[in-house]
């Protein structure tokens, strides 16, 4: 092949050496502010006429890489900004800042440890320990039968190790162990962000250049400064609040500190506490031999408290494994593993991050357990069998309310119709639903008349039930209690107060999960846990703009008459008539009237 030719690619690169080279030297981007003296007896008005000036930045970048293409794209549009600004004249300031805080940088320095344990100081034993992983690994494929494309290319290709990504960087091996320390990312990345942002060509004045953390104790001091002001003016409160949180961490897991899981937070759940009254035949015995004498309850997680009153069963995943874990000296918890590492870090458990498993039982000899139902109508109800228990959501166990849930409802019905097929005694499913919610548009049993409706004949209708789901969330939040202490109250007012008193009377708590799968760069499996916390208040009164009440001039709705919009907008005369004073209209319409 031909050698492409390449002569005026490279004087275009001399060019652009030698004249940044120059800027360099001439410290062109290094701009200061107007001394004392230029400024002296002139008016801010003067001032910006005098020396206009301009100042532009974007988010500083992270530190665990080298910029790459996206930077650049973001880069180039306050770039040519700046360049723009200076043809016109003006003293340009373009600062670039380094953000280091967060867990991906100390979780990118755990994993050259880990590499290095793995594989020797130098990686020098990886080909031999990674050609047995594949053995391993191929081993287990074979073992398993077919698996999914993606996983079949993982399985191929092997894991992308840190001290890998490291190298592709051109960073040479005898170096790369130096990236144990979290702050020799820190330098390094940073010198190489300058030197490439030197080469794309950009205006910065890297005077003006900053890390953030305690590591720039400037930066650390403005931002100190910054808190304690906020905290002064009432802005800033504290209190102990659900956050995802990383326990091989040790901290708080921010979006930018996950690799999988972003803009997901925690889900708040009322956790129903059924006392087992009688283990079924299945779980008696192995449940009662390691219990040492605790009182057990069958956790269940609802976002619907207020319709407790209605529950005829609760349902549990035939498929999933369930634990007895201790939570004192006198009670112990039935919930997924899951559910009971959530538990151990919101102050539930005994002991701070402890999760002490007594046994471990399948959901399917769960069934038939007699339990306590808190406020319900029947005041005992059984453990039933459902497909679609989630062992990641929750705490595995559900509440049956088929007067309200179409779920539950067709599932009572199916497990009614079929008791032997589901292994279970028909008197257990065949209880009659009880009425909570009265529902403008469906009556005292939503659930009944929406699966009548809409012809739903069975579970497995995903579909049609989904739909029906949310039609009947809808409409019970606006529908009326029927039993219970609040009878008669809307149930948007009434769902705080039954879930205050079923936690004060110590038959439910609060307890709190992650919406989704939420994974750290540590590679870890988030939760949520209550922590102290220091917060902004962004749900202040004082802090809603949606128009309810008058501005500071006293402005209100009826004055703003279609004349005195023609006034504002459209250069209309402004009316004789109007009720809106002119002096107000100008001085809060300026903008508009220029």
């Amino acid at each position: 092949m031909l050698p492409v030719p390449t002569a005026e690619r490279q004087y275009l690169i001399q060019l652009e050496k030698h004249y940044q080279a120059f800027w360099a030297q001439k410290r062109v981007f290094e701009v200061n502010a107007p001394d004392s003296a230029e400024v002296a007896r002139l008016s801010p008005a003067q001032i910006r006429e005098k020396h206009p000036k301009w100042f532009g930045t974007f988010p500083y970048p992270f530190m665990n890489g080298i910029l790459h293409l996206g930077h650049a794209f973001t880069i180039s549009k306050i770039e040519f900004g700046a360049g723009y600004q200076r043809l016109l004249g003006k003293r340009v300031c373009f600062p670039h800042g380094f953000h280091i805080s967060g867990l991906a940088i100390k979780a990118s320095a755990d994993k050259v440890i880990r590499e290095m344990e793995m594989f020797g100081p130098n990686f020098e034993n990886f080909e031999v320990i990674q050609q047995k992983l594949d053995e391993e690994a191929e081993k287990s494929v074979t073992k398993d039968g077919p698996i999914d494309e993606s996983k079949g290319m993982a399985h191929k290709y092997g894991p992308v190790y840190q001290f890998q990504i490291l190298h592709a960087f051109d960073i040479p091996t005898a170096d790369i162990k130096k990236f144990a320390d979290p702050l020799h990312w820190v330098t390094y990345f940073s010198s190489r962000a300058v030197e490439d942002q030197i080469s794309f060509g950009s205006r910065i004045d890297w005077r003006r250049t900053f890390m953030t953390t305690t590591t720039n104790p400037y930066y650390d001091a403005f931002l100190r400064w910054q808190m304690n002001k906020l905290l002064k003016l009432g802005k800033i409160k504290f209190s102990k609040r659900y956050t995802i949180y990383s326990p091989k961490d040790g901290q708080p897991c921010m979006d930018h500190d996950r690799s999988e899981g972003e803009a997901l937070g925690p889900q708040e759940w009322t956790a129903i506490k059924m006392e087992v009254a009688e283990w079924g035949a299945a779980a008696k015995e192995a449940a009662e031999a390691e219990l040492g004498g605790r009182k057990v309850f069958l956790v269940a997680a609802t976002l619907w408290p207020e319709t407790m009153y209605g529950q005829t069963n609760c349902f549990v995943g035939t498929a999933i494994k369930y634990g007895v874990f201790a939570m004192s000296d006198t009670e112990a918890f039935v919930c997924t593993y899951r559910a009971a590492r959530n538990m151990a870090f919101q102050g539930i458990s005994k002991t701070r991050g402890d999760i002490n498993q007594l046994l471990e039982i399948d959901g399917a000899k769960l069934v038939g357990t007699r339990v306590k139902a808190p406020f319900a109508t029947n005041p005992e109800v059984y453990v039933l069998p459902m497909d679609n228990v989630l062992q990641t959501k929750g705490t595995g166990i559900v509440p049956s309310v088929p007067s309200d849930s179409p779920d539950d409802c067709a599932m009572l019905r199916d497990l009614g119709k079929k008791p032997n097929f589901y292994g279970i005694k028909a008197a257990w499913a065949t209880i009659e639903s009880v009425p909570v919610i009265n529902t403008p548009e469906y009556g005292d049993k939503i659930a009944p008349a929406l699966l009548k409706l809409m012809k739903i004949q069975s579970p497995k209708d995903v579909q049609q039930l989904a739909k029906a789901k949310e039609i009947a969330d809808k409409e019970t939040s606006k529908g009326i209690m029927l039993v219970g202490e609040f009878k008669g109250m809307k149930v948007e007012e009434a769902k705080p107060k039954i879930r205050e008193r079923m936690i004060e009377a110590g038959l439910a708590m609060a307890y709190a999960d992650p919406e989704g799968m939420i994974i750290s760069r540590s590679t870890d499996e988030c939760v949520v846990a209550l922590l102290d916390h220091w917060y902004l208040d962004y749900g202040e009164a004082d802090n809603t703009i949606d128009g309810l009440k008058p501005g500071p001039l006293g402005i209100t709705p009826d004055q703003m008459t279609d004349d005195v919009w023609e006034y504002i907008l459209c250069d209309g005369p402004f009316p004789s008539q109007s009720p809106l004073p002119q002096e107000k209209a100008h001085t809060a319409f300026r903008p508009f009237l220029a």
